[in-house]
Order: structure tokens, then sequence, then C-alpha cells
């Protein structure tokens, strides 16, 4: 039956399904929150049926037919209205799949560390994936603001959701810079193009084309690309660090299910189908926010070293990672709009698993500082061995999915004609070792706390009973996620298939 309901729903209904489910969740949970069991089960039953969804739209996709669906004019000539396309098909996948694990990790977290407000939490998680389902399938520019600013007000609950002073303080930071960038740059570049090209609607190829003075371009390049936010380029990143008051399913969320993934996710579908990749490639307009970004790569690096406490070491890599994809997209290249879907994939999988192995480790010992973790590592194996995948995920071993991304940003680099690009790349690669192998190194060889020896090797295993037991699903998450860092290896071929009709001849 159930297979009939989601898989037997036309185009139309099959893509307002997808965008409406996670809000119709909420409000389920909001019903049963006094039944814990009845509440967690709702929570995963709604992540299923969203991913099932997706994929179906996937299907629908691969068969030719175009998905598009207008509801009704939010302003008149301007409704609110959804398609399909690569691009949203991929961070559709991306944050309907994880989402599935992270409310697995969330039941974990929250039972584990006894947090109170857990039906606010739960209802407030849904709403922010309905939002990046908007997001996602988005077919015009206001139906994209629109639901860029629901995700944004549905997640300052979850950010201030320990009621302390730190996180409200955490809170206010990152609505007010989420806020002030998207209604004081995002929104006047929106009414510009609209006034200029007389359209909003995405269309392949870019609606600007002829439309503006190339001497201004440059100028909405910078209110577009500094606009949206969470895509956290410096100067406008200290909302990240400051959300990591946040509990640790919330940091997830922020780095990899909803929230920065909508940021970078929007800065491609603002190139590919505003701007244009060729558009841009003739011009100069998005140089300057090229060097930005290769600065914000480094930047955030050198910070995240000097941090002893891991969410906030994580959280500044994250800077860095995400400007890989605003990078990719500057240079105005085929190689780097696949490197910034690649990064899209592979940092989502990547960095959640780092994160909730940084949330198992606090669930268990409430450690948060690098410096408390030494021989942590001898103690929960399973925790230390998911970071280290997603670690090496992270830096660009091959050939996890980081060599990928690093790869095609080197080729758009040389294919665009900025070869000193590659330099900020390599530096960027150091610096991530440097900030998360020595996590790994401290866990597994450092000293143990009440033994005060270290280990002759890496395999001087503890006794079982010696071990920390963390709540089973923060382990078993972390090592799905790991798993799918691997998997990833796998998924270049596809995406790169899907995305394929975005290049043309690039």
């Amino acid at each position: 039956m159930l297979h009939d309901l989601l898989f037997g729903l036309s185009n139309d209904q099959a893509l307002l399904a997808a965008v409406l489910l996670p809000f119709f969740g909420a409000v389920l949970l909001v019903l049963v929150g006094r039944w814990p069991n009845l509440r967690e089960t709702v929570t995963l039953l709604t992540a299923l049926c969203l991913f099932a969804l997706t994929v179906s739209i996937l299907g629908i996709h691969e068969t030719g037919e175009v998905q598009k669906l207008v509801l009704f004019d939010v302003v008149p000539g301007v409704p609110l209205a959804f398609s399909v396309e690569p691009l949203g098909i991929i961070f559709g996948l991306v944050a309907s799949g994880l989402w599935i694990i992270t409310s697995l990790y969330a039941i974990g977290y929250m039972r584990g560390n006894n947090e109170k407000h857990q039906t606010r939490f739960y209802a407030c998680f849904a709403i922010a994936l309905g939002a990046a389902m908007g997001i996602a399938y988005a077919d015009n520019l206001l139906t994209l603001f629109i639901f860029y600013e629901v995700l944004t007000l549905s997640t300052y609950p979850l950010v201030a959701h320990k009621e302390t002073d730190e996180a409200r303080r955490g809170a206010r930071i990152y609505l007010g810079i989420l806020l002030s960038t998207s209604i004081g740059l995002l929104l006047p570049a929106i009414i510009w193009t609209y006034a200029i090209a007389g359209t909003g609607d995405f269309a392949l190829g870019g609606i600007l084309d002829g439309k503006i003075d190339e001497a201004l371009l440059p100028i909405l390049v910078g209110l577009y690309m500094f606009g949206i936010g969470k895509a956290a380029l410096v100067p406008i990143h200290p909302w990240l660090p400051n959300a990591m008051v946040a509990p640790t399913p919330v940091s997830a969320l922020l780095h990899a299910v909803a929230v920065v993934k909508a940021g970078v996710f929007t800065v491609l579908k603002v190139t590919v189908y505003v701007f244009g990749v060729d558009f841009l490639a003739g011009t100069e307009a998005s140089t300057w926010v090229m060097w930005v970004a290769a600065f914000s790569i480094v930047f955030a690096g050198i910070i995240a070293m000097t941090k002893d406490n891991l969410k906030a070491r994580l959280a500044y890599s994250t800077v860095s990672q995400l400007s890989y994809v605003t990078l990719g997209a500057m240079l105005a290249s085929g190689y780097g709009i696949t490197a910034g879907a690649l990064q899209i994939m592979m940092h989502a999988t990547a960095k959640i698993t780092l994160f909730m192995c940084a949330g198992a480790i606090y669930v268990a010992t409430h450690k948060t500082e690098l410096s408390e973790m030494d021989g942590l590592g001898r103690r929960m194996p399973w925790v230390y061995g998911a970071f280290t995948v997603g670690a090496l995920a992270i830096i660009g071993i091959p050939p996890l999915g980081g060599d990928w991304v690093k790869l095609y940003l080197v080729m758009a680099a040389t294919d665009s004609g900025e070869k000193y690009v590659i330099y900020p790349l390599i530096l960027a690669s150091l610096l991530s070792i440097g900030y998360l192998l020595p996590v790994v190194a401290r866990g597994f060889f450092g000293n143990l706390g009440d033994r005060q020896e270290p280990a002759p090797q890496f395999n001087d295993a503890l006794p079982r009973e010696d071990r920390i037991k963390a709540h089973p699903l923060t382990v078993i998450a972390p090592v799905m996620t790991a798993a799918l860092c691997l998997a990833t290896i796998f998924m270049v071929e596809p995406l790169k298939h899907l995305i394929a009709p975005l290049l043309g001849g690039h």
C-alpha cells in the first residue's frame, strides 16, 4: 500500500508531496509529542517516505519527463512554482537520505544526553527539511528565497535549543547574519534580476546575457554570493562557528543535511540558471569572488588548526570546505560545476560522520576539547574508526570523494586560465591534514587519562570491559555514514551523467 501511495503519484503530486511531507510530519510530531516512542517512529517514517519520494522523482526525471508545478502567484506574474532539474535532485537526495541517518543518531543522542524539549527539536528539524526540499525544487528566484528564509527561521530554535545564555547569543548571531545578508543583499539581487531580465525563472544558460551592463555584473555577482550567507564566505562566516552551541544533531543538520548545503546549492543554481556558465566565462565578473573563495578556503583552515574544541575545529573546517563549491562555480567552467556538485555529496557524508563522532564522544564522556581526548580511540574504536574515514575523505586521500573534487577543481582552474588558484588548493589540503589527523592520532596513540602510558602500536587493543560504551545509535549512525563515504567512490560517474545536460560543451 505504501509503495502504491508513494510511487503511484503523478509527476505533479510527487513533487508537491516531496515539499509538503516534512511539514505534515512536523504537525504530526507535535500531536504525538507526549509519546516519545511514537514521536520517534513518526520522525523515521517521515524521513523514509521523503527519501522514497525523492528516488521516485529521480526515476521520473531519468525517463525525460518534465516535472513542473505552478501553485499560485505570490505577486502578480510571479508564482510559487516548483520544478525538477539535476542539481535539485542531488541536493534532494543528499538531504532526504541523510535525514534518515541523522534521525537515528538524534534519537540516541537526545535520549543518551537527556535533552529537554525533544518534540520541539524533532518538529523544527522536520520543518527545516521541508524548507530544504522547497529550495531544491524551486522553479524561480522568489520561490527559492521564500524557502531559504523558512530554513533560517526554522533552525533558529534548534541553535538556541539548550536555552543557555551562550546558546541564545549564538542563535542571535546565527539569525542576525543570515537574515541581514539575505534581506540586505540577496533580496536586492533578486529584485534587480527581475527588473532587468523580466523574469526570475531558472533557465539553463542563464537569463542575464545581453540584459546587464558588464561593468555592473561584478556587483550583481557579489550581491548574490555574499547574500547567500549560508555558503559562509569570509567575512560573513561567523554565524557558523557561533551556531556550534547547538546539540550535535543540529550541527549535523547545519553542516551536512540542510543549511550549508542549501547555501552552496543556491550558489551553483544561481551560477548555472541565472548567470549562465558561458556568460560568466566570457567576462571577468566572477574573478574577484573566486579569489575571496580561495582566501576563505585557506583562512578558515588556518583558524581550524588553532581550535582545541572539536566542534569548533570542525566548524571552521566546514567554512573552508564550503568555499570549494563557490570556487568551482566562480571558475565558470564545466569542471568547476562538476566539482561543486561532487563536493555537495562528498562533504555531506564526510562532515556528518565527523560531527556524529564528536557527539558520540560527548554523550559517552562529556569531553569537548581535543586536549582531553588522548587515548579515547582505543576505548571507542568504532567511533574513531568512522572519524578516520570521514577525515580521509575530507582531506582527499585517493580514491575517496575529496580527491575527485580537488582533481576537478584543478582541471577547472586550468580550463579557465586561473592556474594560480591551484596553490591555495594545495595549501588547503595540507591544512586539512593538520587539523583532522591529530584528532585520529591522539585518539589512537595518545596517553590514556587514567593509565598515563602511550600505546606502543595501533593494535594495542583494550579489553572490552575497559571500552567506553556510548548509546548504540550514536555509534551505528556514524559507522553508516562512514560507509557512505567509501561508497561515494562509485557515485562519481552517475553524478557526472546526471549533471551532463547542464554542461553542454564544457
